[in-house]
């Protein structure tokens, strides 16, 4: 028949060593760090991670400009590539009108399957290069909350390896206090002269 003590390591007895007492003080803090520390650094890494990714989508707003133009035509030799991971693309020659300055042509993006005299939405930067749209909203919150959820990840990855060496180590500790207890009672026990 087993008999689980529990709280031993907290009570005052003669098994208790200077050991279990450290152990039993780093379940507790390593406890607060896992349940209360990771969460709050994924909660301020991924606060952090929204506000940078908003900053970078407020600039891309501020800079890009959508126009609905026509492709002329596909331009030679080139490959399609994948834009923002979402659809293949290909080089074309597209031609818009600008407000006030009357029709422009020039070398843009766009999605594969496009054949010429079809209208798509392309975004052009300050300098007039065909660039990705702005970041959207649903991708600044996807940002922050992988982030977020790895930062978390990491903090109890790392709290509980933390856990483990402490535990270890007291372990170790234990075995020795054990061994030099065991040293000095032994020859009462066996009769044997140390």
């Amino acid at each position: 028949m087993r008999t689980r003590v529990r709280g031993w390591r907290w009570r005052r007895n003669s098994l208790r060593r200077r050991s279990d007492v450290v152990e039993a003080w780093t379940v507790v803090v390593f406890a607060v760090l896992l349940l209360l520390g990771a969460p709050l650094a994924g909660a301020l890494t991924g606060w952090w991670a929204h506000g940078e990714a908003r900053r970078i989508a407020v600039t891309q707003s501020e800079d890009r400009r959508h126009v609905r133009a026509e492709v002329v035509g596909r331009t030679p030799d080139t490959l399609p590539a994948v834009q923002a991971g979402r659809e293949y693309t290909y080089r074309a020659t597209v031609r818009w009108t600008e407000p006030g300055e009357g029709p422009r042509t020039g070398t843009a993006r766009v999605p594969a399957g496009t054949r010429p005299g079809e209208t798509v939405d392309v975004w052009f930067d300050g300098a007039g290069r065909s660039v990705p749209p702005p970041t959207s909203g649903t991708t600044v919150w996807q940002h922050a909350l992988t982030l977020g959820v790895c930062a978390t990840a990491g903090s109890a990855g790392v709290v509980l390896l933390g856990n483990a060496a402490v535990r270890r180590a007291a372990n170790r500790h234990r075995m020795a206090e054990w061994e030099r207890a065991w040293a000095r009672t032994e020859p009462e026990w066996t009769r044997r002269r140390a």
